[in-house]
């Protein structure tokens, strides 16, 4: 990931199976640095199961991804877990550990993958705490805080070991309209200000508009990507129905005909 010239993902060729069973197939697309990057279609097409391949927990049945330069799953074991050092992960239930405070949660990673001693992590799980909007809330339980701050928890162990490339599985799942509306604007914060690419799976069309630049949509039928760009070009101007009725919620033909509509 160190040539800036390069995409920060390359897919080529992608191909998803469990066992005999094809999920998708001929999966081709690059996610440029900077990028806030939706991974979008509707249920049971593939979505998360593409994030796992993305991030490590599933090996490809055929094709390549590359960080940077470096064949993700052509490289060693070593190479690998240095690579991983530099993503982050939210998942969509935040899995943090309901025994531990929000600061032990987000010690975790600094004492597996970093030097820093006793001192230093504590004061480091308060600053990410405070870069999600908790400051305070350091010895504060799972339990204690509402859904909401829990996701943005889960974020501020997610950016702990400050990663080049921040990965959201379903991240307003569970959230009311106005939580999952913080819950956007603080992505695009950590855009702008950590300069991060973020990549998203997600089907919720207000956080697909409000934050993606780029997207990848997977179709459950074809079993394939039939569509990739900005999603708000792509709800106005993609020539396939299916992309434009997932993206006006089931009005097929996008805004421009949607206007024409008594």
């Amino acid at each position: 990931m160190e040539d800036k010239q390069l995409p920060a993902i390359q897919v080529e060729g992608l191909e998803l199976r469990y066992g005999d069973l094809l999920i998708q197939k001929d999966l081709s697309f690059s996610i440029d640095r900077g990028d806030i990057f939706i991974v979008m279609g509707g249920s049971g097409c593939g979505k998360s199961t593409l994030l796992k391949h993305l991030i490590g927990l599933m090996e490809p049945a055929a094709g390549k991804v590359y960080y940077g330069r470096t064949d993700f799953w052509g490289s060693d074991d070593e190479t690998r877990k240095s690579l991983m050092k530099k993503i982050g992960i939210l998942y969509q239930q935040g899995a943090l550990w309901s025994s531990m405070t929000l600061a032990e949660n987000i010690a975790v990673p600094l004492e597996e993958y970093t030097q820093a001693d006793a001192a230093t992590v504590k004061e480091l799980a308060s600053l990410k705490l405070a870069l999600v909007g908790l400051a305070g809330f350091e010895e504060f339980y799972p339990s204690a805080i509402s859904g909401g701050m829990r996701k943005r928890a889960a974020l501020a162990r997610a950016i702990a070991l400050d990663p080049e490339i921040l990965f959201f599985d379903e991240p307003s799942a569970g959230l009311d309209p106005i939580s999952s509306k913080l819950l956007d604007d603080l992505i695009l914060e950590l855009r702008d200000t950590l300069e991060t690419t973020i990549v998203v799976v997600t089907h919720e069309l207000d956080s697909i508009f409000s934050i993606g630049n780029n997207s990848v949509f997977l179709d459950a039928e074809s079993k394939t990507m039939i569509a990739m760009g900005n999603p708000i070009e792509l709800r106005d101007h993609s020539p396939d129905s299916r992309v434009r009725r997932f993206l006006t919620r089931g009005k097929d033909g996008g805004i421009e005909n949607e206007r024409m509509m008594p």
